[in-house]
C-alpha cells in the first residue's frame, strides 16, 4: 500500500518499526612504495579522524531529528577510527512534506522529524594488498531508527560527505507495529529502490546494481564510478611521470580491485 502525506495510520501505541541504513564507502589508491603507502594511510587517518567523523554523525542526527544522548569516539593506532552516537527523540523543528515520498533527503541545517531509542555509528578500515601495491580505505556508517522517519533521508548527505569510488548501501525494515485494530504493519512507507533516495546528479556518476527482496523489506544497491581517471588514484604525483606501459598496468590493477569489490568475488586476471 502506498501512503501519502494526507493518509496517516492511527497506531496502537508507539511506532516501533526498526529501520536500518548501512552505508559503506570505498576509496582505492595505487601506492607503489612503502613510503607512498604510509603517506596515504597517514592522509586517510587525518582526513577521516574521529573528530571529523563525529561532526558528520552530528549532522546526520540533525537531519533525522535526533537528540544526542551520548557520544563515544576513538582514534586507533596505527590507523582507523570509530564513533558511536546514542540518540533519542528530538524536537520537531520542521515537518517535511515529502516524508512519504521516495526522494533524496535534505542536506544539513534543518531538523526534519523525530525518532526514539536509536543509534548511529561509523567505523573506518584502512588496509593494503601485501603484493599488488594497492591500498584501500573503507568506512561503514550505520543509522538505525524507529518511528516514522526513514534513515534514508540522511543518505544524500552521507554520499556528499565522502569522496568515494564505490558505495554499498543496504536498507531494511524489521519488527512490526499495530494499528488500533491490532493489525500488524511490517512497513509503513512505500519503497521500490534505494536509488530513489539518491540525487540524479549522483546517479549519473555511478554504475548501479539493485538486489532487492521486496517481500522481506530488504533493499541493496551497489555503486561504482563510471569514469576512470588514473590521476585520481595516484598519491603524490600524476600519470605523466609514468610510461604508457606503466599506466596500462596500474590501470588494470586498480580496475581489477574495484571490480572485485563491486561484484564481491575474487577475479582471476588471467
Amino acid at each position: 500500500m502506498e501512503w501519502t502525506p494526507d493518509q496517516h495510520i492511527t497506531l496502537h501505541g508507539f511506532n516501533n518499526l526498526t529501520k536500518s541504513l548501512s552505508f559503506n564507502m570505498y576509496d582505492i589508491c595505487y601506492t607503489k612504495t612503502k613510503k607512498e603507502r604510509e603517506a596515504y594511510l597517514e592522509y586517510i587517518d587525518e582526513q577521516y579522524n574521529a573528530e571529523r567523523l563525529t561532526h558528520i554523525l552530528k549532522n546526520v542526527s540533525d537531519i533525522i531529528g535526533a537528540h544526542v544522548l551520548n557520544v563515544a569516539q576513538q582514534d586507533y593506532v596505527p590507523q582507523g577510527a570509530s564513533v558511536t552516537f546514542l540518540v533519542s527523540e528530538g524536537p520537531v523543528v520542521e515537518v517535511p512534506t515529502e516524508s512519504y515520498e521516495e526522494s533524496p533527503g535534505p542536506l544539513p541545517d534543518s531538523v526534519v522529524m523525530q525518532l526514539d531509542k536509536s543509534h548511529i555509528t561509523v567505523h573506518t578500515y584502512p588496509e593494503y594488498h601485501p603484493d599488488e601495491e594497492i591500498s584501500t580505505f573503507r568506512a561503514d556508517i550505520d543509522v538505525s531508527t524507529c518511528g516514522e522517519i526513514s534513515p534514508l533521508k540522511a543518505l544524500n548527505y552521507l554520499i556528499r560527505s565522502f569522496d568515494t569510488d564505490m558505495m554499498t548501501i543496504d536498507y531494511r525494515v524489521r519488527g512490526f507495529t499495530r494499528d488500533i485494530n491490532g493489525h500488524k504493519l511490517f512497513i509503513d512507507h512505500d519503497i521500490s529502490s534505494i536509488q530513489n533516495y539518491i540525487p540524479d546528479e549522483v546517479i549519473d556518476l555511478f554504475h548501479m546494481i539493485d538486489v532487492n527482496v521486496y517481500q522481506e523489506n530488504i533493499f541493496h544497491t551497489k555503486c561504482k564510478l563510471r569514469q576512470f581517471d588514473l590521476n585520481n588514484y595516484l598519491f603524490g604525483y600524476t600519470k605523466d611521470r609514468l610510461t604508457p606501459e606503466e599506466q596500462k598496468e596500474i590501470t588494470e590493477r586498480l580496475q581489477l580491485e574495484m571490480d572485485e569489490i563491486y561484484y564481491g568475488k575474487n577475479i582471476d586476471r588471467n
